[in-house]
């Protein structure tokens, strides 16, 4: 009976480790999608040279108007951008990034820069700095829109703001500077489409105006307009579908509703403008969707030879928006300029991209003690200003000697084994042909020796 009872035991142990084994998960290796998400995109070395143009014009601007560079971080609370841009329009309720942290923390990818850039200003008490204060942002902002040429759902933007000072000569100044901008970079068809939009309070008058205009074709509107039909009337006049647009194309005008301030200070804006000489056109749908924005609205263009046009920025004032998010009261204007935009157009009109320098010199080393010794002279030459490349994974100086070719190298350093026990290095004219041993300590002055003589000998 107890034999039994054993075997039975057993008998019960092995079953239930074999069911636990049974039991015990496959593991799965989820496939690698080896792809950038839909509407991300990697921005290749051939393509560099065009941002690195913008990235130097923009530099520059920056630098000469008086702006100072400030980065801010790609997450947010999320309030912060319900608060400033608005529920009801399109990027809070249906193109924002918005999760919640493990913290619990409600977040959201950055969709513009401009809310970012009123808590950074509150945030670290940027009030009592001399007005006006100018501000440089350059990064990416985050929105689940539809991709399409030249919108990613991760594009890239450099901003240009100005806190303090609600003179018209500051939204003058703000358009000087993005013509300033997109000119340098090539682009010659280039015009601006102004408003203004006046204030909340004027805005009042002209949101009933315009209401009472769309009444009775509201049914003939799209989806998201018969939604804003209430809450936000004036967005109905940003909308891009055709339908929309046929609707509102006789609709009232937010300039004939200004109050005299408003009025005056669009008045006065036009006149910069003029003596100026920008290229500019009264756009009196222009509204640009964000609740943020008061009185002057804008947007940079650019058309090509058939007449198409395409956006390339924008911005306006946005007079409230610190005092809404907690700050004193802070006239502001600002504007954004997409660089995926700039870069397409640039390509688009057949703009040079940036060149970069190319080395002139060469450095070959031949043997594992020339390898070592390489690294140390690759170091002086390039500390004391010469850009020069090599090839140090190469072992025959015929392969590194084809790489100099390829490149144009002028003076190719020649490091054998001998060099390597002698401290001496030999340095080849490429042009002329003749070459010269020189110690190790000559070699930067004899390299700069060749360059000049050739700078002056090549046309």
């Amino acid at each position: 009976m107890a034999k039994t009872t054993a075997k039975s035991a057993e008998k019960t142990a092995a079953v239930a480790k074999t069911a636990k084994k049974a039991e015990k998960p496959i593991k799965s290796e989820e496939e690698i999608l080896l792809q950038a998400l839909r509407g991300m995109r990697d921005i290749l070395p051939d393509e560099q040279p065009y941002w690195e143009r913008v990235r130097r014009v923009l530099t520059h601007a920056q630098q000469e108007y008086g702006f100072q560079r400030i980065d801010l971080p790609l997450v947010e609370f999320s309030h912060l951008y319900l608060r400033s841009i608005g529920e009801g329009t399109d990027i809070v309720d249906k193109e924002i990034y918005a999760f919640t942290t493990r913290g619990g923390d409600k977040v959201a990818l950055r969709p513009e820069m401009t809310a970012g850039l009123c808590r950074a200003y509150i945030q670290h008490g940027m009030s009592v700095l001399a007005k006006p204060v100018k501000l440089f942002s350059m990064g990416s902002l985050f929105r689940y829109d539809r991709p399409q040429e030249g919108r990613y759902r991760e594009h890239t933007q450099a901003n240009f703001d100005m806190f303090g000072e609600d003179d018209p000569i500051l939204d003058a100044q703000a358009l000087q500077l993005a013509y300033r901008v997109v000119r340098e970079l090539g682009l010659k068809h280039i015009e601006f489409q102004v408003n203004s939009i006046g204030t909340p309070e004027s805005r009042k008058d002209y949101e009933k105006s315009l209401l009472r205009y769309l009444e009775s074709q509201k049914h003939r509107l799209c989806q998201n307009c018969r939604e804003r039909f209430e809450s936000s009337p004036m967005r109905i006049l940003d909308c891009k579908e055709d339908k929309c647009i046929q609707l509102t194309a006789h609709a009232p005008q937010s300039l004939d509703y200004l109050d005299q301030e408003s009025r005056d200070h669009f008045k006065r804006l036009l006149e910069y403008l003029d003596e100026l000489e920008l290229p500019y056109v009264i756009n009196p749908r222009l509204v640009r969707g964000l609740d943020y924005y008061t009185r002057t609205v804008f947007e940079v263009w650019s058309s090509d030879k058939e007449g198409k046009k395409y956006s390339l920025g924008g911005g306006g004032r946005y007079d409230r928006l610190v005092q809404m998010l907690g700050g004193e009261a802070t006239p502001a204007i600002g504007f954004g300029l997409g660089i995926d935009r700039i870069v397409l157009e640039m390509k688009r009109m057949q703009v040079k991209p940036y060149e970069m320098p190319k080395p002139k010199v060469f450095l070959a080393q031949l043997g594992d003690l020339a390898k070592k010794k390489s690294l140390r002279i690759f170091a002086d030459l390039e500390k004391s200003g010469v850009l020069l490349a090599e090839s140090f994974g190469r072992g025959s100086l015929k392969s590194q000697m084809r790489v100099a070719n390829r490149i144009g190298a002028e003076v190719t350093i020649i490091i054998g084994q001998k060099e390597a026990l002698d401290g001496t290095a030999i340095v080849k004219d490429m042009i002329s042909g003749t070459q010269e041993t020189v110690t190790q300590e000559r070699l930067v002055d004899a390299t700069k020796k060749i360059l000049k003589a050739n700078q002056i000998l090549i046309p």
